[in-house]
């Protein structure tokens, strides 16, 4: 049996799938608002292209508790042999309306309001309304809803709210009255037509009232009877409603998570170490040995681009047969970069990755304390899924790149065995920092200070979203200074290299397997292997000063330098000296959405702290 052929409602490109309209989502068509279905309600055909990313795979199983989750990519609208149709079911979403009718309404204290219909689906006919006068007039959907913290959403109960009482058995015709132009919440009512009830909107903002009830886990993306119980993940408690705007930004959050496809450093190791194991490594008692056995050509050729703690540490892993290292997303990342002398992957023209160290004795002078290496990465490829979204708060990743769920996730699909992916090829630049740079600025009084500084307002922070702390961490003055120098780098760069700012991304490594940036671009065409961010990398140094000199005054100074972190009023708890008109780019770009910036721990501003990592080029 054929299926039945329906056209296209629209078409949106498939990295908008899952960034902005994945399944749960919300998007005006010309006729109607509709929710973009759930992973069981896309239509694939026989063109279900997967994705190999096994370090994803990996990732995804983790943070979704399940294993075996494969990646596929989104499915392309085209029609089938047979004639049926591939792509993305949507469903009508809300199903309350406004009829385009108004009316002036006066209330008993004489103030005179805009009025107009307030309608549930079952009053109209051929999506229009009939008047008392059976004229056809057009609708259009109520921009008001309902939902909760774990994603779940609904159509507001507009004749309980207005009637206050879930049991009530009055159901005649609704108004929506409002006065005024900024459509603010105390200005907007709904009213009953005979018993003449009437709220405000504004009571549903009010915490303590509960005006919009108790969440009954509604799924509307899944299909209908796909309700599950809804509980709020702080209390324990049922969880209640809460009012969203559908345009609004909040309404959807998509939880992405992505990698860079590398080669497998770890299999690297483990081919060098086994290669020389039996007769010389096997016997080493400390890591000294291992420098010792180096001095043996064989030794020393197998082992070249690993240093002896990496080769103690494998061989210590090897004699006591422990499982194999179960490392972070970006752990496995910077330690690639760093593991090879010269270059990493081979230059193959559809490869996934290559790059190439640039040699650093003709770096400027004041850069050779600090950079350890500058790589060239002459090709990447970029894996990103999504995972689940959130609505009102966003789920932030730690900086290893690991999702932390202190925001519940609404599901995608009903039994989740697979998620969307997408994969991005392109180009970039990465740079690595000396640690020992890195623990003699951490040691300075002042920086210290700074730190102190910063921690305030991110406790302030945490305590206005009721987040504990065992549960997001603050990320560590050397974070908050490469994720600044990344995004003055950014500014700088995108000047020259051919990119706009908001086309270059970055990463930022601050653990203990090194320090770096990776500023990269990459896109599913062509386009992201222009070359311009690579040939850039050749003269990195004279972005840098021009960085550093962006960074040394705002337009928004002495008020941006002087700014407080744990200031109540301004509410940038978690900014120090950054302002839109000094660090914050597009977040398109940013792996933190624009949080945990502060110039000041880069380069000296105005208010002269002391805590600038490049103290030299300011000083």
């Amino acid at each position: 049996m054929k299926s039945k052929k329906i056209p296209p409602a629209g078409e949106i490109r498939q990295s908008q799938i899952l960034s902005t309209y994945g399944p749960g989502s919300m998007l005006d068509l010309p006729n109607k608002s509709v929710i973009v279905g759930g992973l069981n309600h896309w239509l694939f055909g026989e063109g279900k292209k997967r994705i190999f990313e096994e370090r994803l795979e990996d990732a995804v199983s983790k943070v979704l508790g399940r294993k075996g989750i494969l990646l596929y990519e989104p499915p392309s609208s085209n029609k089938e042999l047979d004639g049926s149709r591939t792509g993305i079911r949507t469903f009508t979403f809300p199903t309350w309306f406004v009829a385009q009718i108004e009316e002036v309404w006066k209330s008993p204290a004489g103030k005179e309001y805009r009025t107009r219909p307030l309608l549930s689906k079952n009053l109209l006919s051929k999506g229009k309304y009939n008047d008392l006068d059976d004229q056809k007039r057009p609708v259009v959907p109520v921009r008001f809803v309902q939902a909760c913290v774990n994603g779940h959403i609904s159509d507001i109960d507009w004749y309980a709210f207005v009637h206050q009482d879930s049991a009530s058995s009055c159901n005649s015709n609704l108004w929506l009255d409002e006065s005024g132009t900024g459509g603010d919440f105390p200005d907007i009512f709904i009213r009953c037509e005979v018993c003449q009830k009437r709220r405000p909107l504004s009571d549903t903002t009010i915490t303590d009232k509960k005006a919009l009830g108790v969440c009954q886990g509604s799924r509307p993306w899944l299909g209908l009877k796909t309700n599950e119980k809804c509980m709020n993940p702080d209390t324990g408690k049922p969880a209640y409603n809460r009012l969203l705007v559908r345009s609004a930004s909040n309404a959807y959050f998509s939880q992405i998570i992505n990698v860079i496809s590398l080669p497998d450093g770890d299999q690297q190791l483990r081919e060098s170490v086994n290669q020389v194991y039996e007769e010389f490594l096997q016997y080493a008692q400390e890591q000294d040995d291992i420098r010792r056995e180096r001095r043996k050509e064989r030794v020393a050729n197998a082992l070249e681009g690993f240093s002896d703690e990496i080769i103690w540490h494998s061989v210590q892993r090897r004699k006591s047969n422990l499982p194999k290292e179960d490392k972070t997303i970006k752990q496995i990342e910077i330690e690639t970069l760093l593991s090879s002398p010269d270059a990493v992957g081979e230059d193959q023209p559809e490869g996934d990755f290559y790059a190439r160290n640039r040699h650093l004795q003709d770096l400027n002078e004041q850069f050779k304390d600090k950079l350890e290496r500058i790589v060239l990465v002459h090709r990447l490829r970029e894996v990103v899924a999504q995972i689940g979204f959130t609505r009102f708060e966003a789920a932030i990743p730690d900086i290893d790149g690991e999702l932390k769920l202190n925001v519940t996730p609404a599901a995608l699909d009903l039994d989740i065995t697979w998620v969307p992916a997408i994969e991005n090829k392109g180009e970039g630049i990465f740079l690595s920092f000396q640690q020992e740079a890195i623990y003699s600025w951490l040691a300075k009084e002042s920086v210290q200070q700074r730190g102190t500084a910063l921690n305030r307002g991110f406790d302030v922070w945490l305590k206005r979203k009721g987040i504990s702390s065992d549960k997001l961490a603050f990320p560590g003055l050397p974070y908050i200074m490469l994720h600044s120098l990344s995004h003055l780098l950014i500014t700088t760069l995108s000047l020259e290299c051919g990119y706009s700012a908001s086309a270059i991304r970055e990463r930022i490594y601050a653990g203990t397997s090194g320090y770096g940036i990776l500023l990269y671009t990459g896109s599913s065409s062509s386009e992201g292997t222009l070359g311009g961010l690579v040939q850039e990398g050749t003269r990195i140094e004279n972005h840098l000063i021009s960085a550093l000199e962006l960074g040394k005054l705002c337009s928004n100074d002495p008020v941006c330098a002087v700014h407080k972190p744990n200031e109540t009023y301004e509410e940038r708890f978690l900014h120090g000296a950054a302002c839109h008109g000094c660090l914050l780019i597009a977040e398109t770009s940013c792996e933190r959405q624009n949080e945990f910036l502060d110039r000041a721990l880069v380069v000296e501003t105005v208010e002269d702290l002391g805590a600038a990592f490049f103290c030299k080029f300011s000083c």
